[in-house]
C-alpha cells in the first residue's frame, strides 16, 4: 500500500526518547478527512491521553474544510479519539501511569485511503540529553561537510 505522510511532529524526537510505535486509525469526519488530503494539519502541541479505555488525541490541528459549507461548525483542535487494540490499550496505560512515560502522535499519514496517526511512548529528554543531541548532530554535518570539500 501507498503511505503518503501528511504531517510530522518533528520536536517529538528532540523532546523524548522514543521507546515503543503504534499506528491507530482516527475517528475524522468526511469534511476533515478531506482538508487532511490537502494538507491542513498540524501536530505541534498535540498529545495523546487514555480516558476511560479510550485514546485521545488533544490539540491535533486539522483546518476547516472551505467547501464544506454551513453544516460543518466543528472546531479545528477538537479531541478526536484513536483507535488501537485493545491489548494495546491496556500496555499504553500501563506505561504511562509508571512515572516518565507519555503518549505523543508522531506522524499523521494515508495509508491506502484511510488516514492513519502513529504514536509512540516516549520518555522525556533533560536538558543534558538534548545538548548531547546537538551536538551529536553538529559533529555529523561537520563530517559530511569535510566529506563534500574533501571530494
Amino acid at each position: 500500500m501507498a503511505v503518503k505522510i501528511v504531517a510530522l511532529n518533528k520536536s517529538a524526537s528532540f523532546e523524548y526518547f522514543i521507546e515503543e510505535k503504534f499506528e491507530a486509525g482516527i475517528v475524522l469526519e468526511g469534511s476533515e478527512v478531506k482538508s487532511i488530503r490537502r494538507g491542513n494539519c498540524n501536530l505541534s502541541d498535540s498529545f495523546c491521553f487514555v480516558r476511560g479505555g479510550e485514546v485521545i488525541i488533544k490539540n491535533m490541528h486539522i483546518a476547516v474544510y472551505d467547501k464544506s459549507g454551513a453544516f460543518n461548525t466543528r472546531d479545528a483542535r477538537r479531541d478526536r479519539k484513536l483507535l488501537l487494540h485493545k491489548a494495546e490499550i491496556a500496555k499504553i496505560c500501563g506505561k504511562v501511569n509508571e512515572k516518565g512515560y507519555t503518549l505523543v502522535p508522531l506522524k499523521v499519514y494515508f495509508s491506502g485511503a484511510l488516514v492513519k496517526a502513529e504514536v509512540a511512548l516516549c520518555r522525556g529528554k533533560h536538558t543534558y540529553d538534548k545538548k548531547q543531541a546537538l551536538k551529536e548532530k553538529d559533529l555529523k554535518r561537520e563530517a559530511e561537510r569535510r566529506i563534500k570539500e574533501y571530494t
